[in-house]
């Protein structure tokens, strides 16, 4: 296989390891106005992420930095013409994570309740602006002969980008709602199985509809790997149901397994929607980037498998131990005894 085209399908694997993982814990965020009654228990569901949301953000940053070497003539068109959107993303991030260190510096009810509005907003935002970019991406955007993008932040929020990221919002809210089922108990846990339940219907209907939109743009413009596109939005569809059953059925584990899963070929089905283009211009399809034309030198891209097949492994092993270390549930009782504790 051309080493471009490997690189297309690992940066693919990076972005959606990135949703994946990243994708819950904006979930988890999202959910503290629904499923926070006080604060014990919004300490409750923040702590279901406290060990490993910073480790998670680190994917986008992997993910950016192989884009940049890997697809320089991508990484160039995509953050110069996204630029205000992806600085809304970071900005929303910086956001986020502050408010996770800074929330217990204070016990102040109105100190605590800033950095609970802060964190909902650092994570609604760049689930949404998130879907936005990525289906953009993919429906293509208007370029200019040296591949530059000519519209604004406006151009952005069309009807089909507008779509994914209701899509990939309400994805991750339910996502990260499964999480904090599976990972509290008592009070939190019963509410979140509920808030999922209904969060979970209005998403399958939503995503119904983006993946069908999707699929059809695939084979409307007759792109190369249209039929697997259509595959994956189906089995995609199909474990978004199984996951909204088995929360149904009080089954945490498979719902967030199910979830993940979702993410996982909903991602893919963009990706392989995409191929072989990496940003296909509209109107004028001869002015697109494709893996071809924005790809490194194939020396480059060997430094980089090499450096890749060593080092990615030894992440991955990483974050499994991680996730291993910290798989049990947060207890409500073990938070008010610390909290007894420390006053």
């Amino acid at each position: 296989m051309d080493l471009a085209y490997l690189w297309f399908w690992i940066v693919g694997f990076l972005f959606v390891g990135y949703f994946v993982l990243d994708g819950f814990d904006f979930g988890v965020g999202m959910s503290l106005p629904f499923l926070g009654k006080d604060d014990i228990g919004r300490r409750q569901i923040i702590n279901t992420i406290g060990p490993v949301w910073d480790l998670n953000e680190t994917w986008v940053i992997v993910a950016g930095a192989c884009l940049f070497a890997a697809f320089p003539e991508w990484y160039a068109t995509l953050f110069s013409g996204f630029y205000l959107a992806l600085l809304l993303i970071l900005l929303a991030l910086i956001l986020r994570g502050v408010s996770f260190e800074y929330r217990h510096q204070r016990e102040g009810l109105r100190w605590k309740r800033g950095f609970d509005r802060m964190i909902v907003i650092g994570s609604a935002v760049p689930a949404l602006l998130w879907g936005i970019a990525v289906a953009n991406i993919v429906q293509g955007v208007p370029l200019d002969a040296d591949h530059e993008f000519t519209g604004s932040l406006l151009t952005l929020f069309n009807p089909y980008g507008l779509l994914g990221g209701l899509t990939t919002l309400l994805l991750f809210f339910t996502h990260g709602v499964y999480f904090v089922a599976l990972k509290t108990d008592g009070q939190v846990a019963a509410d979140a199985r509920r808030l999922a339940g209904r969060a979970g219907a209005l998403t399958i209907l939503v995503a119904a509809v983006f993946l069908a939109w999707t699929v059809g743009m695939a084979f409307g413009e007759d792109r190369e790997l249209a039929g697997a596109t259509a595959v994956l939005a189906v089995i995609a569809a199909a474990l978004l149901v199984a996951s909204w059953v088995s929360n149904a059925r009080g089954r945490e584990g498979w719902a967030f397994g199910f979830g993940a899963g979702t993410i996982v070929t909903a991602v893919l089905a963009l990706w392989f929607a995409l191929f072989p283009y990496v940003m296909p211009s509209r109107p004028d399809l001869a002015n697109s980037l494709t893996i071809e034309n924005a790809s490194s030198t194939d020396y480059t891209l060997m430094i980089m498998s090499w450096a890749a097949l060593i080092f990615l492994p030894l992440v991955l092993l990483y974050q499994g131990w991680t996730y291993w270390i910290f798989r049990k549930r947060v207890s409500r009782s073990r938070i008010e005894k610390a909290a007894a504790v420390a006053h």
